[in-house]
């Protein structure tokens, strides 16, 4: 790869659309560029690069005789997650069963990208199912984290992230119904942002279990800055009007905001490193003028019993391809006297109350059972603005949180940590936009484990976090994850996604430099897994 090309992938999607518009680059150069890197990358990813060759070739010959540019993406490479449809590609989503199964028809987003003047070049890795935070499957095998491929580029999006992050992309897409854009991106050192759900169409998109909609998926934007990604999506309709009719708007914000921040979901104790990227991040934006308040997010066990429930209505009948789904879709093939002996003996011989109370929601429901969960992840909603009433109390703009408890996990770990997805899950079951603002990276000297740590504490699960920091092989180990990012969640209140896209612009300028963006990716570790 030439310095020339190797100069152009690091370039902003903004600012290879300034640089097409003024004649200094070709779609097709860019195009190549990223070709380039992508296939260095190495991401696993589904290239469609002859018919992105072409389409660049037509952009080309459009700007040569209009000297006009289509739209705000034009000539930018974009990479897509695998469960959206492109005419004449496969959306496998991992499943060797639908493998050589082309899309007759681009997905509503894909359609708006190529609109907007998007080259759509390459399909990304997911694992089965796309209910992982991992990103393994048997037909595309596994992607692993730029950064130190001991441990995941995390999941679903997984393949959106690590390509980003290695600057094999300008800009992606992808999905998210419980964490799914927001992990990946933390664990990858990029941006995301996670819409309100009926925000963006869904429309053809490959889903595991067509018609599961009390937890509805969001589809937003990947990226390596803060930038208009995400607005080309707000802007527009589909043509099913399954989206609402709400075209994306500016937003003017106070030169004085105030910011809410917790450290932990109340489930598990965070990191040491999870805290300390909260922290700067309140640490910056007060030095900058914006107030910020702490508080206990009192919902997040709550609307993690409630995905539960919901996710395991029909018992994980279609999730048993996936082996790091083992603990999660457990339950339901156990007999009920069995699942609840193990309850039993997790609360009064491990000590665990937190457990039982997720473990036993594993299973199949009724559908008075099934009315009657769906009736919970309204109330959980409804508590949350009108009884809590957090944003109308502390009169927050937005809310810092962590992304995960921990900085990122190694391979099969979802196995037995499924659970860590709680901290994302319950803005899918509020339905607030959320973005994602990678802030600093694991380090060693300052984020060891307290001396005075215990367990279990305040009600957290015991089990778990023994199995996260404690032992001989603790997930948790700042050596060994040096250098991995960590980011943290933006959130807003739903419908107000506008806003925390102008939000995200503050902290990102607040925090300032501090390696991250296109060309900051540098193989940190490699050890033969």
């Amino acid at each position: 790869m030439s310095t020339s090309m190797y100069g152009t992938a690091q370039a902003a999607a903004s600012e290879i659309v300034q640089r097409i518009a003024k004649g200094e680059w070709t779609s097709s150069e860019v195009l190549e560029a990223y070709i380039a890197r992508s296939a260095i990358a190495q991401a696993k990813v589904n290239f469609l690069y002859e018919d992105a060759r072409k389409q660049a070739k037509e952009l080309d010959a459009e700007f040569a005789s209009t000297k006009t540019l289509r739209g705000p993406f034009y000539g930018v490479p974009v990479s897509v997650k695998d469960n959206y449809q492109i005419e004449g590609y496969d959306a496998t989503i991992g499943f060797t069963a639908w493998a050589n199964n082309p899309g007759k028809k681009d997905a509503c987003v894909v359609a708006q990208l190529r609109a907007a003047g998007a080259i759509i070049f390459v399909k990304t890795n997911v694992p089965q199912t796309m209910l992982a935070f991992e990103c393994s499957n048997p037909l595309w095998g596994r992607t692993t984290n730029p950064w130190n491929n001991k441990y995941t580029c995390g999941g679903s999006s997984g393949g959106e992230g690590a390509l980003l992050a290695m600057d094999g992309s300008a800009s992606g897409i992808g999905s998210d119904i419980g964490g799914s854009l927001r992990i990946p991106a933390s664990y990858c050192g990029v941006y995301s942002l996670k819409p309100t759900a009926e925000r963006v169409s869904s429309i053809g998109t490959q889903a595991v279990r067509p018609g599961f909609e009390v937890i509805r998926s969001s589809h937003g934007s990947l990226t390596r800055t803060v930038n208009c990604s995400a607005k080309l999506s707000l802007a527009k309709k589909d043509s099913s009007h399954q989206n609402v009719p709400m075209p994306y708007h500016a937003v003017e914000l106070p030169s004085k905001l105030r910011f809410g921040y917790y450290l932990s979901d109340g489930m598990m104790e965070s990191s040491p490193a999870c805290k300390r990227a909260v922290l700067e991040t309140v640490s910056a934006l007060r030095k900058q003028g914006h107030e910020c308040i702490e508080f206990t997010s009192p919902l997040n066990t709550s609307a993690m019993e409630v995905f539960l429930g919901l996710a395991s209505s029909n018992g994980y009948k279609k999730m048993d391809a996936e082996d790091s789904l083992f603990l999660v879709t457990l339950g339901p093939r156990l007999p009920s006297f069995v699942r609840k002996l193990a309850c039993w003996i997790a609360k009064t011989f491990l000590g665990d109350s937190l457990f039982p109370r997720f473990f036993s929601l594993a299973r199949e429901k009724s559908v008075l059972e099934f009315t009657d969960f769906t009736d919970q992840r309204n109330k959980v909603a409804a508590t949350w603005y009108e009884q809590i009433s957090v944003w109308d109390k502390y009169g927050f703009d937005g809310i810092i949180a962590p992304v995960q408890s921990l900085p990122v996990i190694p391979h099969g770990g979802v196995t037995y940590l499924s659970v860590l997805a709680a901290a994302t899950i319950t803005y899918n079951i509020i339905d607030s936009p959320v973005g994602t603002i990678p802030v600093t990276r694991v380090n060693p000297d300052t984020d060891n484990l307290s001396t005075d740590f215990v367990v279990g504490a305040s009600g957290r699960s015991k089990m778990f976090e023994t199995r996260m920091y404690l032992g001989k092989n603790p997930v948790y180990d700042p050596k060994a994850m040096e250098g991995i990012p960590v980011g943290v969640q933006l959130v807003g209140k739903k419908w107000e996604d506008e806003k925390v896209l102008a939000m995200m612009h503050v902290v990102d300028a607040a925090l300032g430099p501090r390696g991250f963006g296109p060309g900051s990716w540098e193989p940190i570790k490699t050890v033969s897994i």
